[in-house]
C-alpha cells in the first residue's frame, strides 16, 4: 500500500527471480497518481488506479521491453472480464464512473477502476500517436493538477485542450459507454501476443486433452516459460471449464506447481485446483487464505473454497476463526461471499 514518500509492501512479493517488481512500480506511481493528484470522491477511483496500472505498464515496458507490457495488458483484460463475470455484466458497479449513492465505496472494490481504466488510457494512446505522444499528456495532466483533486470531466477537459489539434478523433469515443455503462468496455483493445502465444497453445492443449493424451504431458512443456508466462498460462486456464480433477493431478505430476512459492503462480494453480474439486488442494489453499493478508488472493480463494461444496463448512470456520487478524474490508466482503450474516460473527 502506498502513502506519500513511503510504500508498505508483502512478503508475497518475494518471488525470488524479481517477477513480482511490477507492483513495486505500481505503489511508486501512486506518488503521482493518487498522492501528488486524487480523485475527489470514490466514483473517480478509476482516476487513481487506470493512471497508475498505466505507469506501471510503461516502467515494465523500460525494464522488459514492450512486448512485455503487451503482455501485462493481456493480463489485466482477463481480470477485467473475471471481474465483470463475477459482478454481473449489468452491474453498475462494473461502471467506470459508477454512481455510488448509498453503496459503501468498499463494496465496489475489483479490478474494474484498474482495468477498464488501462483499457481507456491505453486506446487514447493508441488514437492519439502512440505511447510516447500520450505520456506527454501524462506528465502535463500531474502539472496542472499537482496538489488537488480532480474528477472524470476534469480529466475529460484537460484530454480536450491538450489534443486541441485532435477534438475530431476525441469527438468519435462513445464517452458515455466507457464511463457510464456496465460490463466489458464498448471497444475491444487489442494487444500484441507475441509473449502469450505459448501459454494460449498449452492452454488449448489442457483444455482439449482426453485421459487418453495426459501421458503426452512433461516437463519440458515449460521448461522455457518464466514466471509471467506461467501466469498467464494458469490464468487463460482460469477462463476454461473446469478440468477433471485427473488432469491437474498429472499436471502436479510433470509441473511440481506445488513447489513453486511465487504467489501469483501458486494462487492461480490452488484455483484450479479447488475448481477442479481436488480434495489435496483445499489444506493448501485454506492456508495461502489466511496466511497473508491480500483481498486479490484471499478473497478469490475462499470464494473457490465456499463453492467446494463438501469443504463449505470447514471454509466458514476457518474464516471465522482468522476473520479477527484481516484488514475490515478484507473480511467484510469475504463474509459477504460465504454468506455469513453478522449475527453469526
Amino acid at each position: 500500500m502506498e502513502n506519500p514518500c513511503l510504500t508498505y509492501v508483502t512478503p508475497t512479493l518475494l518471488a525470488g527471480d524479481r517477477s513480482l517488481a511490477n507492483v513495486i512500480a505500481h505503489e511508486i506511481a501512486h506518488s503521482w497518481m493518487g498522492n501528488l493528484v486524487t480523485n475527489r470522491t470514490w466514483e473517480h477511483f478509476w482516476l487513481n488506479e487506470g493512471h497508475t496500472v498505466y505507469l506501471e505498464r510503461m516502467i515494465g515496458a523500460r525494464m522488459f521491453k514492450e512486448p512485455f507490457r503487451q503482455f501485462a495488458a493481456m493480463g489485466g483484460w482477463k481480470d477485467l472480464h473475471d471481474s465483470v463475470k463475477t459482478m454481473g455484466e449489468t452491474s453498475v458497479l462494473t461502471n467506470l464512473v459508477p454512481n455510488l449513492n448509498e453503496v459503501d465505496p468498499d463494496d465496489a472494490f475489483s479490478s474494474v477502476p484498474y482495468e477498464k481504466g488501462f483499457a481507456l488510457l491505453y486506446h487514447l494512446e493508441q488514437l492519439l500517436g502512440g505511447s510516447d505522444v500520450f505520456m506527454g499528456f501524462i506528465k502535463a495532466y500531474i502539472q496542472r493538477f499537482a496538489f488537488n483533486s480532480v474528477t472524470t470531466d476534469d480529466w475529460k477537459t484537460f484530454l480536450y485542450l491538450y489534443f486541441d489539434d485532435k477534438v475530431a478523433v476525441l469527438n468519435k469515443i462513445d464517452w458515455n459507454a466507457w464511463f457510464h455503462t456496465p460490463g466489458m468496455p464498448p471497444v475491444h483493445v487489442k494487444f500484441d501476443s507475441t509473449l502469450a502465444d505459448a501459454c494460449i497453445a498449452l492452454c488449448q492443449r489442457w483444455s482439449k486433452a482426453k485421459e487418453s493424451d495426459l501421458g503426452s504431458f512433461s516437463a519440458t512443456d515449460i521448461k522455457e516459460m518464466s514466471s509471467h508466462q506461467l501466469i498467464e498460462f494458469l490464468a487463460l486456464l482460469l477462463l476454461e471449464d473446469p478440468l477433471p480433477v485427473t488432469h491437474v493431478q498429472r499436471m502436479q505430476a510433470v509441473y511440481n506447481f506445488n513447489a513453486i512459492n511465487n504467489a501469483e503462480i501458486r494462487f492461480r494453480w490452488l484455483r484450479l485446483c479447488l475448481q477442479a474439486h481436488w480434495d489435496d488442494a483445499v489444506p493448501l489453499a485454506l492456508r495461502m487464505a489466511t496466511e497473508q493478508g491480500r483481498m486479490k488472493f484471499t478473497r478469490p480463494l475462499f470464494r473457490d473454497l465456499y463453492n467446494f461444496t463438501k469443504c463449505r463448512n470447514e471454509t466458514v470456520s476457518k474464516y471465522k476463526e482468522y476473520k479477527p487478524n484481516m484488514h475490515p474490508i478484507t473480511a467484510m466482503l469475504v463474509g459477504k461471499d460465504l454468506k455469513v450474516e453478522l449475527s453469526e460473527e
